[in-house]
């Protein structure tokens, strides 16, 4: 598959429009995940043998420690295809209160040299509500993997009125989502990234744990986990007030992290705006997933993102601290069994580390 991918499918997708080529490679997810025999037989080729124990974290078990990074699957169409891949978990969204279209076009750049790419989407997505319908047709199929559901502000909601936007989305997709990751930190909306200072993080913190905790009081539903995802942009000190509010609130853990700001290299010679991901982020995201785990002394789970592009990065993060971690820009560059290579090759090093 993997020359496949490199010598015709690749040359062919990156002769495309880089959101054109995306949006062909959900749809071709989509129609793979219409087709259940063909999903589970995929399944069983690809997953992890009985000898690699699943991981238990958040209540919740997943089969390898590689998910689908959010992005990918903006409006739940091809999540179930996930597993058939090799994914241990996958995350959709990000979902927003409001349907919005996101940001003018063109909006994603390659570089494939650097196996990096700047976007500036501005999370496009049909909204919190018809995501939500979406994923309830399909609520009896019982999930292969866990399935975490990314949320974000709307575009037209202000700062002040954020709380009530995120609390909109999670009273629509919690009862669809093994988790909720809130994202604080994309660069493509205006101003979104100051919610991750410590007073405006806390007070959207504490709308999100009460529904949380009013969810499981009035319908008896289960505990649902709840995350966050921070900038590597932030300095340490701005994590530790991240780290603090996030574990003052009761969250499960911290995704680490989103796309950058930076223009590391030859990149401060590329004059395009938005957020950098690929192997340029791989080495600050190792070292924030790091930080953390010292800081807390490994009691935040951390699920590490950002640049793995290798099983090397991927086994890199691990060491570092990650309980899990998630791959997108990793996989435009090395196809869509990425996820199952660097699944076996993180599980095969564990193994041997156990050993």
């Amino acid at each position: 598959m993997e020359l496949w991918y490199d010598r015709i499918i690749k040359p062919y997708l990156f002769r495309r429009d880089p959101e054109e080529a995306h949006q062909m490679a959900v749809r071709s997810m989509a129609a793979l995940s219409r087709c259940a025999p063909l999903c589970r037989i995929l399944e069983r080729w690809n997953r992890l043998g009985r000898r690699f124990p699943p991981i238990e974290l958040f209540g919740l078990r997943f089969p390898n420690a590689v998910g689908l990074a959010a992005g990918f699957d903006k409006n739940a169409v091809c999540w179930p295809a996930a597993a058939a891949l090799g994914f241990g978990h996958v995350e959709i969204g990000t979902v927003t209160g409001r349907r919005q279209p996101g940001n003018p076009r063109p909006r994603v750049f390659r570089f494939p040299e650097e196996e990096a790419v700047i976007n500036r989407m501005g999370f496009n997505n049909e909204g919190a509500e018809r995501v939500a319908r979406r994923l309830e047709k399909k609520k009896r199929i019982r999930r292969r993997i866990p399935v975490g559901v990314n949320i974000g502000k709307s575009r037209v909601v202000s700062v002040e009125d954020a709380a009530e936007d995120y609390l909109f989305s999670f009273r629509a997709l919690a009862d669809y989502a093994d988790y909720i990751a809130v994202n604080v930190s994309s660069p493509n909306t205006p101003d979104l990234r100051t919610l991750q200072e410590e007073r405006q993080l806390a007070d959207l913190l504490s709308v999100l744990r009460d529904a949380n905790r009013k969810r499981v009081e009035e319908s008896g539903a289960a505990r649902i986990p709840l995350l966050v995802k921070i900038s590597p942009d932030l300095s340490f000190r701005q994590i530790d007030g991240v780290v603090a509010t996030v574990s003052d609130f009761g969250f499960d853990g911290i995704i680490a992290t989103n796309t950058t700001l930076e223009r590391p290299g030859r990149f401060a010679e590329i004059h395009e705006s938005g957020g950098l991901s690929g192997r340029p982020l791989c080495s600050r995201s190792t070292e924030i997933i790091r930080y953390i785990h010292r800081h807390t002394g490994g009691r935040m789970p951390v699920i590490g993102v950002g640049g793995i592009h290798d099983p090397e990065a991927a086994g890199e993060k691990m060491d570092a601290g990650a309980a899990l971690i998630q791959v997108y820009t990793g996989m435009v560059y090395r196809g869509p069994l990425f996820a199952r290579d660097i699944a076996r090759a993180v599980s095969h090093r564990q193994r041997r580390d156990w050993i």
